[in-house]
């Protein structure tokens, strides 16, 4: 079998499920499409304990992103297909999408960049935050967007990128410079009392 195959055989195991279980289809919706809102609200809530490992972590998220993004494009120059919806008979697609190159998937990239960035930092919700992109490449695929291959190489770029933003990001200068800049204004316009040590540190 080839590996051409094998993706589109992986590709109806999946989506076939939406024909088969339809109740759980808004499930899948919601992930595929809505999830990115948790995730926005996730980086907010971290960069609002002004705690600064969160932030750090929320910056090496954002730069690992771009990353992954610049990485994923650059991908995509190489390899072309367009989503399954598009190209194969009787695909159970949910979402509406514009057809264009699939190669690789934008979704993985997002929250495998991100989401990996956070377990880095913080093994104990990182790992939650890993099941939810998890969950939502495998719901890329259910709605019938995306094949396994995209979701897969999206997810390997969103790891790399993670692991070079956490390599690279807290050894820039610039960056804390900034973030300590930007701390004191935002001291000046929403004042709170320091906390007692050590409390503080372990959100």
């Amino acid at each position: 079998m080839s590996i051409s195959q094998l993706n589109v055989d992986v590709f109806r195991a999946i989506n076939d499920i939406g024909k088969e279980h339809a109740s759980l289809n808004p499930i899948a919706i919601f992930m595929a499409d809505y999830m990115i809102i948790v995730l926005a609200l996730g980086m907010l809530v971290y960069w609002f304990t002004r705690i600064n490992k969160n932030r750090m972590m929320v910056i090496q998220g954002g730069v690992a992103f771009v990353l992954a993004e610049v990485l994923g494009k650059i991908a995509g120059t190489m390899y072309y297909h367009n989503q399954p919806f598009a190209e194969l008979p009787h695909v159970n697609q949910l979402i509406a999408h514009v057809v264009d190159n699939a190669f690789p998937s934008d979704h993985s990239i997002l929250f495998f960049s991100v989401c990996f960035s956070f377990w880095l930092v913080r093994k104990k919700d990182g790992w939650l935050w890993l099941v939810f992109a998890c969950f939502v490449g495998v719901s890329r695929i259910w709605v019938g967007v995306h094949y396994p291959g995209d979701v897969v190489t999206g997810a390997l770029i969103g790891i790399v990128a993670a692991l070079a933003a956490y390599w690279i990001v807290p050894k820039l200068g610039f960056v804390k410079t900034v973030l300590t800049k930007y701390e004191k204004i935002e001291q000046s316009l929403l004042p709170v009392k320091a906390k007692a040590d050590g409390k503080s540190k372990n959100f």
